[in-house]
């Protein structure tokens, strides 16, 4: 795989899990990171690991259902490195575990919010980067193996992630004849704080899920993030990448 030396890669969701993880591969391969997320605490600690490691990042306090700030994450990128080259829009939030009759109309529209229009908003500040530049350059949009299948008691995630893949595929195809490419990955369960809450009865059930029997690690679902991303991926654009153990095999 390339390096990414002198590039310039914006990561929402930066402060911790998967988002933590993928800002920090980008930057050992040698990107100057933007790390974006709501949680200033969690943001600074990815951004002080990574300059204590000798990389190059910045910290945006960045609410991704604000079109303002998904705006203004990429300005701040622009002005502090010069350009944009990748964007993984990874920020996302799990909501409430409710069969459909049961969930609260509120909190459904939050994880929409977040999930799916803040993905929405980052996308379209992107793009618009994007066209400003003649080389382009390309986005990861976080889906999950639930924006390809359903689960019952998480109506508002499974909606938001499968809407965040027919975002992706249009984006491809609307953008399509130029430097500009768009792809997803679509994790199966990781081991992120997005589980800290479950008890062992219910983690031991979900890595009975996946073929291989186990969660994931948020390093395979940042490799993929940066295969995309690469010169290796260049004729891929409007698909989700699964990687998910074997989940969606069954």
């Amino acid at each position: 795989m390339d390096s990414f030396d002198g590039s310039v890669a914006v990561v929402t969701g930066g402060g911790s899990g998967i988002g933590r993880t993928t800002a920090t591969a980008f930057a050992e391969e040698g990107a100057r990171v933007v790390v974006a997320d709501i949680d200033v605490a969690g943001g600074n600690e990815t951004v002080d690991s990574i300059t204590d490691s000798g990389g190059s990042a910045l910290f945006v306090e960045t609410d991704v259902t604000s079109p303002d700030d998904a705006q203004t994450m990429v300005e701040r990128a622009v002005e502090e490195f010069g350009r944009l080259d990748f964007a993984f829009n990874n920020a996302g939030i799990g909501g409430q575990s409710e069969p459909i009759l049961e969930y609260d109309p509120e909190d459904w529209v939050s994880v929409i919010q977040v999930n799916l229009i803040g993905v929405f908003n980052c996308l379209q500040a992107e793009l618009t980067q994007f066209s400003q530049q003649s080389d382009g350059g390309v986005i990861v949009n976080n889906a999950s193996i639930l924006g390809k299948v359903g689960f019952a008691t998480s109506s508002g995630y499974v909606a938001a992630k499968h809407g965040v893949m027919g975002l992706t595929k249009t984006a491809a195809l609307e953008i399509g004849d130029g430097p500009v490419r768009v792809n997803a990955v679509c994790p199966g369960f990781i081991d992120t704080p997005l589980l800290s809450d479950m008890d062992a009865e219910t983690l031991a059930f979900l890595e009975d899920q996946h073929a291989v029997g186990r969660l994931g690690q948020p390093e395979e679902v940042a490799a993929a993030v940066l295969w995309l991303c690469s010169e290796d991926a260049s004729f891929v654009t409007g698909t989700g990448l699964e990687v998910e153990g074997g989940y969606l095999a069954q």
